[in-house]
């Protein structure tokens, strides 16, 4: 069993059809038996993420979207661990945002992973491996020291 945190741009591949979709649906299949692991603000990115494309005549029928998003609630308290942004987690936060330019999100999505891969390591559970498609913040993880894998380089 395998353990990821996906960032928005990763999980939202589950609900919303974009370039690799099928390969987020796969890693995050219940039978794959893998642990997935998603922050506090992970969840809020994904329910505007389905609002928003759901409104306007955006790719997701507004009829559509209130399903998209109780299916992501389901799997959000039955499949995922949701990660607490702790006080410790921003102030790193602040640190990955100076060092890397990145956008305030994508620092504390990068200080929480370095906090769980910390957490991990420490009680001898397998490698964490960040999923995102954001090349930015894919770099900075990398100099981290965080394994990443970005779902537009699959089949």
């Amino acid at each position: 069993m395998a353990a990821f945190i996906f960032d928005a741009s990763g999980i939202v591949k589950r609900y919303l059809t974009e370039i690799r979709s099928g390969w987020v649906q796969g890693l995050t299949d219940p039978d794959a038996a893998h642990e997935i692991f998603l922050t506090r603000l992970t969840r809020i990115e994904i329910v505007a993420a389905i609002t928003r494309r759901g409104r306007g005549g955006g790719p997701v029928p507004a009829a559509a979207a209130p399903a998209l998003l109780a299916q992501f609630r389901h799997d959000a308290a039955h499949q995922y661990t949701i990660l607490e942004i702790a006080p410790a987690v921003l102030a790193d936060s602040e640190r990955l945002a100076e060092t890397y330019g990145l956008r305030a999100y994508d620092a504390v999505q990068l200080a929480a992973a370095g906090d769980l891969h910390r957490d991990r390591s420490t009680h001898g559970l397998s490698r964490l491996t960040l999923i995102s498609a954001d090349q930015e913040l894919n770099a900075a993880a990398m100099a981290e020291s965080i394994d990443v894998d970005d779902p537009t380089a699959h089949p």
